[in-house]
């Protein structure tokens, strides 16, 4: 299986530095920035379509028989089932639209549901995270471990409080009340992509989001962490499923049981 997942994470890596060359070419430069429901910070732009028709453009010229679902256009399922490759083209869209550096396009494949292979491309820092399972994982194709911090106190987190089900922001923001007394501060980048990638290279120690998630945000920086050294659970502890999840806990294992009980206030 390895020589195969080393082809699809050249794939996968391909397709997102095409996806992020897009998202550069476009910066500054956008005319058609839409909202997508009622909140007005749920975005959608011509780039995050355009990103997304290149990614595409590079899965159907090297795996036309896989299927593919991406935020921007839906799945399109090809003759072989096993293969799904999700897709993020431009996770942080908000980010991107107020010129915050902190998006990414996000590419990953799942095997039989699981996913086993990642990529990140980060255009604005240059950045590529690459992760397959079994042959670890790479910052701009150099090793990458999570960090070795052993205390919540000495910790550095992320988190997103989202802005669906605003009747129960309260609760997130205790909970981001009560880490901030025990941690070493918390940061809100506004991209589940980039801050799964951040734990997986030891930048940050932790990453929780309580829902609002869909495959393609998460299921590459799932792969980056778990081969960097990681753990990654429901916010409750329980098995991570990739398909059905709208939550995730993901750390550098040594914290996450703290991280873990300090999340049920």
């Amino acid at each position: 299986m390895q020589p195969q997942l080393e082809t699809y994470l050249n794939i996968a890596s391909e397709a997102a530095i095409a996806g992020g060359i897009i998202l550069k070419a476009y910066q500054g430069h956008l005319r058609d920035i839409r909202s997508k429901s009622e909140h007005p910070g749920d975005l959608v732009t011509e780039a995050d379509r355009a990103a997304d028709a290149a990614v595409i453009e590079v899965l159907q010229r090297h795996v036309p028989d896989h299927s593919i679902l991406t935020e921007e256009s839906g799945r399109q399922d090809g003759s072989s089932a096993k293969y799904l490759w999700a897709i993020d083209p431009l996770d942080g869209t908000t980010n991107y639209v107020h010129r915050y550096p902190f998006f990414a396009t996000s590419v990953a494949l799942l095997i039989n549901e699981v996913p086993q292979v990642g990529a990140i491309y980060d255009p604005t820092h240059d950045e590529l995270f690459l992760a397959a399972t079994g042959m670890g994982a790479t910052c701009n194709r150099r090793p990458i471990r999570v960090s070795s911090t052993k205390a919540l106190e000495q910790s550095f987190l992320g988190t997103y409080l989202g802005f669906d089900q605003p009747e129960r922001m309260g609760e997130r923001l205790q909970r981001v009340t009560h880490l901030m007394g025990h941690t070493q501060g918390i940061r809100q980048l506004g991209s589940s992509a980039m801050d799964l990638a951040y734990v997986a290279c030891g930048r940050s120690d932790g990453y929780w989001q309580w829902q609002g998630l869909s495959v393609w945000d998460v299921a590459a920086g799932v792969v980056l962490v778990r081969e960097a050294g990681g753990r990654v659970t429901s916010c409750q502890g329980g098995v991570y499923h990739a398909i059905s999840s709208e939550q995730i806990l993901a750390t550098n294992g040594q914290i996450h049981d703290a991280l873990l009980a300090a999340l049920q206030v």
